[in-house]
């Protein structure tokens, strides 16, 4: 592409990317964007060549976002009361990743770990309970529930996971 504004189109990613962080949202940022590109088309005779055309973007586009800020009408504000207060409420929109991050952890765990681990933690079972389930001493229970959270949590990290002990017989 030549012509004048030609030298922008390596800046639009970061643009794109600092008006999101901005706005908040993908159509106001996108908005704001092309708002700041045609500014900067218009004004373009007031860069100096040999300045740094980066920062003088983001600042027209600081500028742009102010002022589209000021242009809008004052937000009516309601006054605090006991029902109009919530509770904050946690994002959700990760955690079906982390569930499926944990259960591909847990499957690449040896058997013998997944079932303590599912039984301690998940089943909130004793170690006394765990050990009459699966018939081992209740040692062992605690030997492996310790290995296989030393092992889930190098999984979850995407760290080295610590090798498999050998059976030994």
């Amino acid at each position: 592409m030549d012509g004048p504004g030609s030298d922008f189109v390596p800046h639009i990613p970061r643009l794109r990317r600092y008006a999101h962080a901005l706005t908040g949202e993908r159509t106001r940022a996108d908005d704001l964007v092309q708002d700041t590109l045609e500014r900067a088309l218009i004004k373009l005779h007031l860069w100096q060549p040999g300045s740094d055309l980066r920062a003088w973007l983001f600042t027209l586009m600081h500028n742009v976002f102010i002022n589209q800020l000021r242009a809008q009408p004052a937000r009516l504000t309601a006054g605090l009361d006991d029902e109009a207060a919530q509770v904050a409420v946690r994002p959700t929109q990760t955690d079906w990743l982390e569930v499926r991050d944990l259960q591909a952890a847990l499957l690449r765990l040896p058997e013998e770990q997944r079932a303590v681990l599912l039984l301690v933690g998940l089943e909130q079972m004793t170690y006394e309970e765990t050990a009459g389930v699966l018939g081992i001493p209740v040692g062992t229970v605690m030997s492996r529930l310790s290995r296989a959270r030393e092992r889930l949590r190098g999984l979850l990290a995407g760290g080295a996971v610590p090798a498999a002990l050998k059976v030994v017989k």
